[in-house]
């Protein structure tokens, strides 16, 4: 298989993975009116009760499934590009939501989706360039992170952010990003060693425990964020979000760069612009600020 075809099919496994990941979170927001929020000393007794719903584990399952290809397709293809494709779960989610919630989308959240499935749509036109990546630069990494986690606690400094759910939704994103920086580089790291050896060393480096406290950090924060806000408004709010920080992760710390041919090269640019703006309009409906 060449260059150009593996690439394709694992960006379509992200696709695929952006599928299950917004039914999984369809099912778990469909529970928080009957689930409590988790905050302070109930968060474990809060979890518990998640966890014992049906409806919101099984739902929990279907992510796990998702994120388990996301993380397959991270093994080849570049963390920026199967960001932009994993951006289409919001318009899956947006659509799932009106259908079966019986939540409202706005005209502007309506071209947010429009907008998203056109930057899907670009990036594939720009894939015959290919995308290239470097050795990963594990203290820009670490730089970079510790720059996420302080954009993350900001927003719970503003009252009106923090009672709306938006707070916990942005805080929720950046948890997400995070974890899937960290999956980037452990899915290097096997890819690069596939052998017994190299998934041993995967329990004695860091990266599988920061991925798992990332992502539930990340889930317990959106599932809050469900209990102020629309799904509608919440989920967009924090996919983007979540995708952004490895976009530009990704080329801070793993040396991905732009295609060299012009054309590709802007229309991977105008897909991620075109990204972050489509899930803007999503997240400014009535609730957000």
């Amino acid at each position: 298989m060449d260059n150009q075809s593996s690439l394709a099919l694992y960006l379509g496994l992200g696709v695929v993975a952006s599928i299950l990941l917004a039914g999984g979170l369809l099912m778990m927001k469909s529970r928080s009116p009957a689930l409590p929020p988790a905050h302070g000393r109930a968060i474990f007794h809060a979890v518990l009760i998640w966890i014992r719903d049906p409806i919101w584990i099984g739902g929990l399952g279907v992510q796990a499934l998702g994120y388990a290809l996301y993380v397959a397709a991270l093994s080849d293809a570049p963390i920026s590009l199967v960001a932009v494709m994993m951006q289409g779960g919001i318009a899956l989610f947006v659509i799932f939501a009106v259908l079966f919630l019986h939540e409202q989308a706005t005209p502007r959240e309506w071209a947010g989706i429009v907008g998203i499935l056109a930057a899907m749509l670009m990036l594939t036109f720009s894939l015959n360039a290919g995308a290239a990546g470097g050795k990963t630069n594990v203290p820009s990494l670490w730089a970079f992170s510790v720059i996420s986690f302080a954009v993350a606690v900001a927003p719970f400094a503003f009252a009106r952010i923090r009672r709306g759910g938006l707070a916990t939704a942005i805080a929720s994103g950046v948890a997400f990003g995070l974890g899937s920086l960290c999956a980037k580089q452990l899915a290097d790291t096997f890819a690069a060693h596939a052998s017994a050896g190299a998934m041993l060393r995967m329990f004695v480096q860091p990266w599988l425990y920061l991925i798992s406290a990332a992502n539930i950090a990340g889930l317990i924060l959106l599932q809050n964020s469900f209990h102020a806000a629309r799904g509608i408004i919440a989920m967009p709010l924090s996919s983007a979000i979540s995708n952004v920080v490895p976009i530009i992760g990704g080329m801070i710390a793993f040396g991905e760069v732009l295609p060299a041919e012009p054309l590709a090269a802007s229309l991977r640019v105008a897909a991620f612009a075109l990204t972050v703006g489509s899930s803007a309009l999503l997240a400014t409906g009535d609730e957000a600020v």
